[in-house]
């Protein structure tokens, strides 16, 4: 065993699955970042415009599913879960790529396209390390 402690949650107007978009880019609003005093000297250096990877803990996940119709769809055929970003599995973690639009205060940053629901756990913040850009 082991404890995850969010570092923030989600401010966002999704509340329900049925108001969430499957993906980010398939119509989610943007979203308010909220992390605790303790961490922002870690969060110093992010950015506005600056693309970032926000894990979440998708707490209202299915813990107990292990296959899934993808994207709800009855008629596809039953999926295990760890071949689909379904937010039922045993690890309900997510993964979200998105950009920082705004930096409201030192521990608030609004987000594009942020497809998870109001007080949604945010487990980690990551930079977007784009290999191409690099070169």
């Amino acid at each position: 065993m082991f404890t995850l402690k969010p570092i923030g949650y989600v401010r966002s107007h999704l509340m329900d699955r049925e108001q969430a978009p499957k993906q980010g880019n398939e119509g989610a609003p943007e979203a308010l970042l909220v992390f605790e005093p303790e961490f922002q000297e870690g969060l110093r250096d992010l950015q506005a415009g600056e693309e970032i990877i926000v894990l979440t803990w998708l707490d209202r996940g299915d813990r107990e599913t292990l296959s899934v119709h993808p994207r709800d769809d009855q008629n596809a055929p039953l999926r295990g879960v760890f071949s689909t970003r379904s937010q039922d599995r045993p690890n309900p973690v997510g993964i979200h790529r998105v950009k920082i639009v705004e930096m409201v205060s030192p521990l608030q940053f609004k987000v594009s396209e942020l497809e998870v629901f109001d007080s949604t756990p945010i487990l980690d913040v990551k930079p977007v390390l784009d290999r191409m850009k690099e070169r």
